[in-house]
């Protein structure tokens, strides 16, 4: 279903009382099953200014909160983090399951809603300081494509990007677009780091785009399914 709309402007779409259950019931799940993760940082990150971008594929959502409260907040600490979900029915159910998380969801992809999740995003990374997640191949694809906004929130803020990404031993792939990961208990989860990136303000259209490709051979590197 398409977000609503008032007088032109996007309003994402929230999600009604079963919604909420269902959010609260995938927050539960995640959190016993990381009780059993055996979850280990591969490759020390390479020092990066803060604030930070982390660029991480929308299939390996699952175990991210454990790794950044594991490994992220101790190298790269904030005072909070600021992620971009789609404004859609499924990005409510997201949006609410980070919100347990204590992660801020802004609401908003290139198709809908796109230049005020900019603008919000930038928000929280100029005005409070806050690290930022984004998965730059979603809310809709295609898989491990690297979309543009992630660059362009880097340049607009001066923030480094960090390509992160997670092997799993054992897991559920669900048959989504994504082939969405989910770690099976007592699953060894390796986490992968990459070199990070910085887009400066003065980057040209074609810089970008360079940067863009550069990011996504940065991504796959350290991508193994």
């Amino acid at each position: 279903m398409r977000p609503a709309q008032k007088s032109g402007v996007v309003v994402p779409q929230r999600l009604k009382w079963h919604g909420e259950l269902a959010a609260f019931a995938v927050f539960t799940l995640i959190k016993v099953l990381s009780l059993t993760w055996r979850v280990r940082l591969i490759n020390e990150p390479e020092p990066a200014s803060s604030p930070i971008i982390f660029s991480i594929w929308h299939n390996r959502l699952a175990l991210c909160m454990q790794a950044y409260y594991q490994f992220g907040t101790p190298r790269w600490p904030a005072p909070g983090l600021a992620a971009l979900i789609s404004a859609s029915r499924d990005g409510a159910l997201l949006a609410r399951v980070l919100k347990y998380f204590r992660v801020s969801p802004v609401r908003g992809s290139s198709s809908r809603r796109g230049r005020q999740a900019l603008l919000e995003m930038t928000t929280y990374i100029e005005d409070k300081g806050y690290n930022a997640a984004i998965t730059p191949d979603g809310p809709k694809g295609p898989k491990y494509k690297v979309q543009e906004g992630i660059i362009a929130l880097a340049q607009l803020t001066g923030a480094t990007i960090i390509p992160v990404s997670e092997k799993v031993s054992r897991k559920w792939t669900l048959r989504s677009w994504d082939a969405f990961q989910i770690p099976k208990p007592f699953a060894l989860c390796e986490m992968h780091v990459n070199k990070p990136m910085r887009v400066p303000r003065e980057t040209a259209d074609d810089q970008r785009e360079a940067l863009r490709v550069e990011l996504e051979r940065r991504m796959m590197e350290i991508t193994f399914d």
